[in-house]
């Protein structure tokens, strides 16, 4: 068959994932991106430790960060991202933000991390109170909500699985649950940690009950990808997604052209006589110069329906 013809494919921009060894929702994370933007995803190196803190402070060392962006740069992504959120809150906000100056260092690219893009999405979303729901162990949960004090947010409540593995086989129904157990007291909004437990389905359905934006690990971390790329996240029914106009941004007003200037008005000319179109007839009618008047036809007697 002759395909000679065919064009493309289409050029496509990439975005650099760095994920811990036993990330399992590679398809999640790509329900978040638009048809024209591939994911170059890499793992870190596997370690015998179950999740926890110890688990977070191993996936999150530096050396193991620039050997990973590294070998994403093959690849050319223009954005790196860095998927996990234990591993980017353990450090507090000052490890968060040294893991991003690291990564950069090592790719020469603008880089992210899931426990920043939370922070930027709440910003986004102008959120100060959240409930909390993570899969994690109750000190690691802690470790959390220790990051999100000192970035000033405050957790309203939170729930949570004591998961040490096989945080992808969480169904849905658990993730709802516990959402509904966290949202207590005055929260504005709803985050569901952990890029490893499953939420995309979920959100809308939570938004919908709960009338608060929900906000996932794994959403956050490609909203705030993307954003770097000017690309916007796909996500039916997730308010964090919506058109907004940003705090930052002033639309620039279109130039307007002056006007052209007003011709000078000559003045009118005098009106002379005006003549007689004609007399008038029977039922009003004018009629012109020379030609008779028409008698006016009488109305038929049967006049029903009319008025």
């Amino acid at each position: 068959m002759e395909v000679s013809f065919l064009g493309g494919p289409e050029p496509q921009r990439g975005v650099g994932v760095v994920a811990p060894f036993d990330f399992a929702l590679d398809r999640e994370l790509w329900r978040w991106v638009p048809d024209d933007i591939s994911l170059r995803v890499t793992r870190t190196p596997y370690v015998p430790v179950e999740v926890s803190l110890d688990l977070a402070r191993l996936v999150s060392e530096h050396e193991t960060l620039g050997e990973a962006v590294r070998a994403l740069g093959a690849s050319e992504p223009e954005v790196i991202a860095y998927a996990c959120t234990s591993g980017s809150f353990v450090g507090g906000a000052a490890g968060e933000r040294a893991m991003c100056e690291a990564m950069t260092r090592a790719g020469e690219l603008p880089s992210l991390t899931t426990s920043g893009a939370l922070v930027e999405a709440l910003e986004e979303l102008g959120v100060g109170r959240i409930a909390l729901v993570t899969p994690y162990t109750e000190s690691v949960t802690q470790s959390l909500e220790d990051y999100l004090g000192e970035v000033g947010v405050t957790v309203t409540g939170r729930a949570f699985l004591g998961l040490t593995r096989h945080i992808w086989k969480v169904p849905y129904r658990s993730v709802v649950d516990m959402a509904r157990q966290a949202v207590v007291g005055a929260a504005d909004a709803l985050f569901i940690s952990c890029t490893n437990l499953p939420t995309y389905d979920a959100i809308p359905q939570l938004e919908a009950e709960l009338r608060m934006p929900v906000l996932s690990a794994n959403q956050v971390t490609m909203w705030a990808a993307l954003r770097r790329l000017g690309a916007h996240a796909v996500g039916p029914y997730q308010a964090l997604l919506l058109d907004r106009p940003s705090a930052h941004e002033v639309p620039a007003m279109p130039p307007v052209e002056p006007l052209p200037p007003i011709a000078p008005v000559s003045p009118a000319a005098p009106i002379g006589p005006v003549e007689p179109f004609g007399q008038v007839g029977p039922v009003g009618a004018a009629t012109p110069p020379g030609q008779a008047a028409l008698p006016a036809e009488p109305l038929p007697e049967d006049t029903e329906g009319w008025t």
